[in-house]
């Protein structure tokens, strides 16, 4: 299945129906009066979270969605049928803005979160309604209501408790394989991850859920690389995964230049939790590795923790300390 996490859409809800303007017509009966029933109200379109969906990808091949309409009100006083709603499934974690893309409409942050997001026309009065003392043989009714009808954009935040950040190659999507169950695609140069990947890490009875984004470099705020696109699905994380190549030769460089790529695009990620994590440690000697180390943390008085996928290494203990991040 394709990523998508945003699209833009048009929504209609349906038009409310008509009164009818009837009366009683039966043998014998000289003056049966008015008996035009009332129209059926017009179906609205509801959007829906649910939590076994991870893309925007049905959103891509269809852009109009209706709801149904409200049946024309009939004779003996026979209200129409209303017309039925649409609903629309999006992923847990969708935001609804409005045509300019900026105005949020709501939040659809918990699975079985639901809204209506176009309320349907209201029915139009049959003939009936308007009978009085002196007006005996009414002809009046009333249209029903047009359903509102516009164009919405919908973001999907993926909802992750720990997000994987970092240079491209890095390992970042080897980490994911190796702490989940998930699949990602896992090879040998750059840019590797297009797409957001998730994963889920069970430890101790408990689960986390991680996200793998793609490999950011310096200028991702100015469009370089893939960009930032991918930075809104870190924006809920509780902690970030900070993963570092050991093998590199500046890693104190990279790291800052990742820090400033997050502040670019918003402060709220510089104060999310950040986890420090050194990989492929199976590369190097440990007496490189110890003097890299040293450097580094003479600049960045944070922990730090060495692994290697490869081999396994050190592995449960990131596990762990994942879920103390968590559910602490």
């Amino acid at each position: 299945m394709k990523f998508l996490d945003q699209a833009k859409i048009y929504v209609k809800a349906g038009d409310g129906g008509s009164g009818s303007a009837s009366f009683r017509r039966e043998k014998f009966i000289e003056f049966g009066g008015p008996d035009g029933g009332d129209g059926g109200n017009g179906g609205s379109v509801i959007l829906v979270a649910e939590t076994n969906l991870n893309t925007l990808i049905d959103f891509r091949f269809q852009q109009h969605f209706k709801a149904g309409r409200g049946q024309n009100g009939m004779g003996k006083k026979k209200t129409g049928k209303n017309g039925e709603d649409l609903i629309l499934k999006v992923p847990a974690g969708t935001q609804i803005f409005e045509e300019d893309n900026n105005t949020l409409i709501e939040d659809l942050k918990k699975p079985g979160q639901k809204v209506i997001i176009a309320k349907g026309g209201k029915r139009g009065l049959g003939n009936v309604r308007f009978k009085s003392s002196s007006n005996r043989a009414p002809r009046k009714t009333t249209r029903g209501e047009e359903g509102e009808s516009f164009c919405i954009w919908l973001q999907l935040k993926v909802i992750a408790d720990i997000g994987i950040i970092g240079m491209p190659n890095a390992g970042k999507s080897s980490l994911l394989s190796v702490l989940t169950k998930a699949k990602p695609k896992i090879a040998n140069y750059p840019f590797t991850t297009i797409d957001p990947n998730l994963g889920v890490a069970s430890y101790s009875d408990k689960e986390i859920t991680i996200a793998d984004i793609p490999g950011l470099i310096e200028g991702a705020h100015e469009g370089i690389g893939l960009g930032d696109k991918f930075l809104r699905h870190i924006e809920r994380c509780k902690s970030l995964i900070h993963l570092i190549d050991i093998t590199e030769e500046n890693i104190l460089e990279n790291y800052l230049k990742i820090r400033k790529e997050l502040s670019k695009y918003s402060d709220h990620l510089l104060k999310k939790k950040e986890i420090i994590v050194f990989n492929k440690i199976d590369i190097i000697k440990t007496e490189e590795i110890n003097k890299k180390i040293d450097i580094f943390k003479k600049k960045i008085k944070k922990n730090i923790y060495k692994i290697s996928v490869v081999q396994n290494k050190g592995l449960i203990n990131i596990k762990k300390l994942l879920v103390t991040n968590v559910y602490k």
